[in-house]
Order: structure tokens, then sequence, then C-alpha cells
């Protein structure tokens, strides 16, 4: 089976395409041809889970920060003897 095409040029023929000036333009207010808003791109999404930190890695993190700062004050006291 062959196809009438095999290799068809992706660029709209101005002449057959609608909503298109003369020079290959489009009015002001058209919308191109084939172009849609991305709000119609995927399924709906009815489930949408929270978003924010957990409280486990939140404190795990606020307890290293807290250690690093211990570390960091334990050197100030030791280079100042």
């Amino acid at each position: 089976m062959t196809h009438p095409n095999p290799n068809p040029d992706p660029d709209p023929d101005p002449e057959r395409t609608p909503g298109l000036e003369a020079g290959g333009g489009v009015p002001p207010g058209d919308t191109p041809p084939a172009e849609s808003s991305m709000s119609g791109a995927g399924p709906r999404e009815t489930h949408n889970p929270p978003t924010g930190w957990a409280k486990a890695p939140m404190v795990l993190i606020l307890l290293v920060v807290a250690l690093v700062a211990a570390l960091f004050v334990a050197m100030a006291i030791v280079i100042a003897l």
C-alpha cells in the first residue's frame, strides 16, 4: 500500500487555509488554524493532594540546621579561648 504523498509539507497551504491574509498573516483577533490553549491538553485532574512539607522531613531539616549552628557556636567558643 502506497500513500499519495509520503513526505507531506508540514507548512499549511496559504491558498487553502482559512483565516490567513494575503501575506500569510492572521487578521487581528483571529486564532491561527490548529492552535488551541493548553487547558484542553490533558485529562481533568480531580485529585490534587495538598502540597507542603510533611512534619517528619521538616523536623529532620531543622534538627540538622540546629546541629550545624551548635557546631559553629562551639567552634567560636573554642577559638575565643
